[in-house]
Parts: C-alpha cells; structure tokens; sequence
C-alpha cells in the first residue's frame, strides 16, 4: 500500500526543476523546454532525450513553475503568463552557466530546443522582444548557437494573428520542425507568412502536433522521431 505522505514525496521527487542526461563532458549541451500540457518526463520528453543522448548530446531538460507546482499537489494549472516563463528560462540558463563554472558541465556550445510552448519561450528570450536581466543567462546565451522549435505554436486552435514575432525579432539561427498535420501551423499557412533570413523549415510526414502519423500514413512515430532527432542533429553540426 502507497500512503498519501509516500505519493507526496514521490510526486516532489519528480517535481525537481531540472535532469541532466547523457555527457556532461558533451561539446554541445541541449537545452529541453516542454510544452504547455506535458511535463519533463512525458515520453515524448524522455524518448527524445534518450535518442539526443545517443547521438553524443547532453540533455538538460527542467519543468516550468506551474507544471512543477501540477506535480506537487496533483492539481492542474493553465500555464503562467509568458514573462514569467520567459523569466524561468532566464534562471534555467543561469544554472547551466553555474554548473559551468563550477565543472559540473562541460560543454562548448549549448543549443535550445522547445516543444510547442517552450519553443515560443525559447524564441522570446532570444528575440528583441526581452531583455535578460540576470548576468550569468547573459553568460550562458553567448554560447548559444541555435535554436530548434518542435511543433512551434503559430496560432491558437481557434485561430487568431500568427505568433510570427517572437521567430521574426531574433538572430538566431532557427531550425522549426513541424508536423504536415499540425493544426498550429500548416505547411501552407506557413508558406503564406514572411519570415526573416535564418529560419529554416522541415515538415515531418503526416506528423499531428506531437508528430504523431495516422497508421495510414506509411510511416511511424518512431520513424519521425528519428527524423527529429536526425534534423536536430544535423542542424546543430552545420553550426559548428
């Protein structure tokens, strides 16, 4: 039998704000931010860290506040505001920095990577849009390379302006994986927008949201996500 204080102090186990997988010694560190709905230890999140991890990369993947808070007491919160998320990743990027510093980490050039929400986020802190605050996030961004968005959220189900600054306003280097299915952005209202120089696209076949096929569709979930991590992978070594 599991007593109620025993689920408590599991859920607090799993309510830790980061884990570092893989290398730490890794020349490129990535940097995993979940989406709105699904936290760190979704299996998306941990199948695709195992696969990053494959390759060679150090995975450094953490939960947001609120999906910190949903795990703590098993209640469910809408997630916070942006500027608190985008703060949030400001003390993410400080951490990785300190762990630097004190040879916990070890890396060259750190890439970040976001699902859905988290790549929204991801792309605000390294856009015009926001001024980081905290020296040591400053630290870390330099040794950003890149960033790649894994089903980035363009617009809202039930439509709206396309979220096109946040990618539009920053010079980084951006890779945007997305599902041909994805009802956030389809490849033909994708096609329809303007972006600026740097943003390159990869369209994962008959993928949904989570880049998910139908069983029609020919090919696999782990077929795409293979494709994901292969994009990824490749992306990050053009920048070398």
């Amino acid at each position: 039998m599991i007593y109620l204080q025993d689920s408590i102090n599991q859920n607090a186990e799993l309510a830790r704000d980061y884990l570092i997988d893989g290398p730490v010694d890794s020349g490129t560190l990535i940097v995993l931010a979940h989406g709105a709905g699904a936290n760190m230890h979704h299996a998306f999140m941990q199948q695709l860290t195992q696969s990053l991890v494959a390759k060679g990369f150090a995975v450094y993947r953490f939960n947001f506040l609120y999906m910190q808070a949903n795990m703590l007491d098993g209640k469910k919160r809408p997630p916070d505001r942006a500027p608190k998320l985008v703060q949030h990743l400001e003390s993410v990027l400080a951490d990785i920095q300190h762990k630097q510093q004190q040879g916990e980490l070890n890396y060259k050039r750190i890439m970040l990577v976001g699902k859905s929400m988290g790549s929204r986020m991801m792309a605000t802190l390294t856009s015009s849009l926001h001024q980081c605050e905290m020296p040591d996030t400053k630290a870390a961004l330099d040794s950003v390379i890149g960033q790649v968005c894994l089903g980035y959220p363009f617009v809202p189900i039930k439509g709206g302006v396309p979220r096109l600054p946040p990618l539009n306003e920053s010079s980084m280097p951006t890779l945007v994986l997305q599902g041909e299915r994805d009802k956030f952005g389809l490849p033909e209202q994708i096609a329809s927008w303007t972006f600026r120089k740097g943003i390159e696209f990869t369209y994962i076949p008959d993928g949904d949201h989570s880049f998910a096929p139908r069983k029609s569709s020919g090919t696999t979930f782990d077929a795409n996500l293979a494709l994901v991590v292969a994009e990824i992978d490749r992306f990050c070594g053009s920048l070398s």
